[in-house]
């Protein structure tokens, strides 16, 4: 399996490289620094040099061609202010999956957040509203394609100790911590089940084997 990640030098990203290499698959980051193109490769993925916040949508195509899915795992990070949410967290992830279609590639999983589908309330970090407003528009923007099989992963607050392959993957968890290690298990497990086509699903630590908690929903 080819797979394109974008923000492929990110945490989450990097987890799910590192797994698709040590499985003999080929994990292709979207990175805009080209400096970073040795962490990747030590990792064992390729690099394509791509900024997603000046590209094309035909300029991004050619860095899917002969991809089997696209992983949107790029966001603007903290510190970055309400432009930079747009244009990341928003414009970017529209610009892939315009970007996917016009490469011929279906499958498309979207690693998103929590709340997004409602409107922030009056008391909202300004920054922080736009930025869930940016998640949500990105959302509902993919869940309108035809042309895509998508995926839509939401987790709780990311942390970054070490993974347990337990989780609970539900429509509605409530709130909850989840490591980015197995944020990086699931969006692989998703990658394998065509099943998963059409659901936005929660995802936060829990009891649940990582491959069984999607097989469950695989099965719905």
């Amino acid at each position: 399996m080819r797979v394109v990640i974008a923000g492929g030098h990110g945490k989450i990203a990097q987890r799910l490289e590192r797994r698709l290499a040590q499985r003999g698959d080929e994990a292709i980051g979207l990175i805009r620094n080209p400096q970073q193109r040795a962490d990747l490769r030590q990792i064992g993925a390729e690099a394509a040099v791509c900024d997603l916040e000046t590209a094309t949508a035909d300029g991004v195509a050619q860095n899917l061609q002969g991809a089997d899915a696209v992983v949107f795992a790029a966001g603007a990070g903290p510190g970055s202010g309400e432009a930079r949410k747009e244009t990341v967290d928003k414009n970017a992830a529209i610009l892939l999956a315009d970007a996917a279609e016009i490469a011929g590639v279906r499958r498309y999983v979207m690693v998103s957040a929590m709340g997004v589908d409602d409107e922030p309330g009056p008391d909202a970090d300004p920054v922080f509203a736009t930025y869930l407003r940016a998640k949500g528009a990105a959302d509902a923007d993919l869940r309108r394609r035809d042309g895509l099989e998508w995926t839509i992963i939401r987790p709780g607050r990311l942390t970054d100790e070490p993974g347990t392959g337990r989780v609970r993957l539900s429509e509605s968890t409530g709130r909850g911590e989840v490591p980015r290690d197995d944020v990086a298990a699931v969006i692989l497990a998703v990658l394998d089940s065509p099943a998963m086509t059409g659901k936005t699903l929660e995802l936060i630590s829990g009891t649940d084997d990582v491959i069984e908690a999607v097989q469950s929903h695989s099965n719905q």
